[in-house]
């Protein structure tokens, strides 16, 4: 927390440039925009702001604590054609200056059929309907919001840029002051005189000018026009305390419908699973008594007589194709499941709060990393059961490493490639890329060979039932079994769509994501219903005599990735409309991808891995010489 004294200077800084229509962040200075005087000045940025495509710098915009004010900035030289065509491109695409004010924020008002929506930002120009002309903000009206602090009281924590402080007793005196709590504008666009407004200095205070409803009157952008930006500050005293400051961006719209949303969704999955697992449980029971109250001759006659699982049981463990990708795949899907888990926990419990940007990014990556170690015990584990042998640790320790982050690479690179292109802000430098080659080879991949190592030593786990040498013939089938495995994606689905519109619209839209509480129901609610899916569906293959269920069990949760991407390109065409151009749409699409493919990889997870502890345990139950 900060606070500052009457008359007390405070400093704006810039944020990228950023549009719904493209998607494309672009550097503040990337437009003929004043100036500081000392020079542009980059903040220092975390890991997440690098790759988020935040570039904070400071700016011309300069207040005084409690002093209301209307001040010049600058004057620019005569516009050039490069210039022009610019600024006309970045009013057509609606692009946003990001202003921020002691770590808030700049939040403006507008009026769409009778309903206040509030905003981030401000536009950069302004087009009208008949497009006639374009014209370009250079007036802003700032309303800063203060709160008395006067050093009293308990001990207040506050989040700010420098992270979590606590004020002692020893400062209270010395912090005595204004808080900064809200910071709003109202853009303008007025046409000056530049003759005239060329006489002032930078900060020369100016009389105060009403914002203009005639188009004639705002500045127009075209060659060789010179454009005169100047603002306008009032300090207002609120009782919003410094705690409650961040509460007007956290609102989300629409809340009732959100809270109503997900209550339903919840108790219809609840109630569909419930019913799915007491028919399922009832059946296996009912199979398990019927075969253990016979003598050895009758479950000799009776395997002859019945079909179903019972008449897989010497294949039922054979190998299956591609074990060692299973088994990557598995641990790979244990490590983004760990760290989309804790990740959420922390978020819930307001550790990652939205005034450290980036933190929540961050988190994740240094997650990911850390448990790199569960990666290489779950897969060479998995490999160790499957092969009944330890040879050939390491290289599945190294695919694991590899596998997901190699793909995450790919895709980013390609975007990466066309960010360079579009000369965006979103694009990775260089330097970030080697940052995170040495933190994946310094951190991830020793993590996951000692996770490989310790699943070598860990204990073994046996197959109850021995392998028949011959493969059982599997009856032919009507219909292909892995329609039946895409279609029970559908489930799992239903519980995490209401919630994926809103984490869709947080990162497309750029309205703040913040009830991490509901995110956390949802997920625990989709691992079990993920696991419910996956054995209800291996139980029925093995019914009818189809042994060759590992790769089954893993897609049946696992389909829920196709129904996500499918929702995802049904988001850019109705909800997206905006999104204009191939690039912004090629960069949707590879971002969603990754998305899709992380989401897979997790909940085929939870799927297999229950599926091979029902297995286990139902043909443990059985005793077959």
């Amino acid at each position: 927390m900060h606070t500052y004294s009457n008359g007390e200077s405070i400093n704006a800084k810039v944020n990228s440039l950023t549009s719904i229509e493209t998607e494309l962040p672009f550097s503040y200075y990337s437009l003929p925009y004043c100036q500081p005087p000392g020079g542009i000045k980059k903040s220092a940025e975390n890991l997440g702001e690098l790759l988020m495509g935040d570039q904070i710098d400071n700016s011309a915009y300069r207040f005084r604590m409690n002093v209301n004010e209307t001040l010049y900035l600058c004057t620019t030289s005569p516009l050039n054609e490069h210039e022009v065509k610019l600024l006309k491109q970045r009013t057509r695409d609606l692009y946003q200056v990001n202003m921020i004010l002691d770590n808030l924020p700049v939040m403006r008002y507008t009026s769409q059929n009778g309903v206040k929506i509030q905003w981030t930002g401000f536009p950069v120009g302004y087009t009208p309907s008949d497009g006639s002309a374009d014209y370009i903000i250079n007036h802003l009206r700032f309303t800063v919001f203060v709160h008395e602090y006067e050093g009293r009281g308990v001990e207040i924590i506050g989040t700010g840029e420098e992270g979590m402080g606590i004020i002692s007793e020893a400062d209270k005196k010395k912090a005595s002051g204004y808080e900064i709590v809200g910071f709003h504008v109202v853009p303008c666009s007025i046409k000056y005189d530049p003759e005239a407004m060329k006489k002032h200095k930078m900060y020369d205070g100016i009389s105060s000018v009403s914002c203009p409803n005639e188009l004639d009157k705002y500045q127009v952008i075209k060659e060789q026009e010179r454009i005169s930006f100047t603002y306008e500050v009032e300090f207002v005293k609120s009782d919003i305390r410094w705690p409650s400051r961040w509460d007007a961006y956290l609102k989300m719209e629409g809340s009732r419908v959100h809270w109503f949303s997900i209550l339903n969704s919840l108790m219809v999955i609840v109630f569909l699973a419930g019913i799915v697992f007491v028919i399922f449980l009832r059946t296996v029971r009912r199979d398990l008594t019927r075969y253990e109250e016979l003598d050895k001759e009758a479950q000799a006659q009776m395997n002859e007589e019945l079909s179903g699982w019972k008449l897989v049981v010497g294949d039922v463990f054979r190998e299956p194709d591609c074990s060692t990708l299973l088994c990557v795949m598995v641990g790979d899907g244990v490590q983004i499941l760990g760290m989309a888990g804790v990740t959420i926990v922390f978020a819930a419990l307001g550790f990652m709060s939205p005034a450290s940007r980036g933190m929540l990014l961050t988190g994740m990556i240094i997650l990911y990393l850390i448990l790199g170690i569960a990666a290489g015990y779950v897969s060479v584990r998995l490999w160790r059961i499957i092969k009944g042998t330890t040879e050939g640790w390491r290289s599945i320790s190294w695919s694991a490493a590899c596998f997901f982050p190699g793909i995450a690479f790919i895709i980013l690179t390609v975007l990466n490639f066309i960010l360079w292109h579009s000369n965006s802000t979103g694009a990775i430098p260089i330097s970030l890329y080697f940052e995170l080659f040495f933190l994946w080879f310094c951190i991830s991949v020793p993590l996951t060979l000692i996770g490989g190592f310790m699943g070598t030593k860990g204990e073994s786990i046996e197959y109850p039932v021995r392998t028949n040498q011959i493969p059982r013939e599997i009856p032919a089938r009507k219909y292909p079994s892995w329609l039946l495995v895409l279609g029970a994606g559908t489930l799992p689905f239903g519980t995490l769509f209401i919630e994926l519109f809103f984490i869709l619209s947080s990162i497309w839209l750029g309205r703040f994501y913040y009830v991490f509480g509901f995110l956390l129901v949802v997920l625990l609610l989709l691992i079990v219903v993920c696991a419910e899916v996956s054995v209800v569906l291996t139980y029925m293959h093995l019914c009818v005599e189809d042994w060759r269920w590992w790769w089954k069990a893993f897609y049946a949760s696992g389909s829920v990735a196709l129904y996500v991407f499918l929702y995802s390109i049904n988001y850019l065409v109705f909800d997206l409309q905006s999104l204009s151009g191939p690039v912004s749409a090629t960069l949707y699409l590879g971002y969603s991808l990754l998305m899709a493919i992380a989401i897979m990889l997790s909940t085929g997870t939870i799927g297999f891995l229950m599926s091979f502890y029902f297995v286990h345990y139902l043909f443990s139950s059985v005793k077959i010489d």
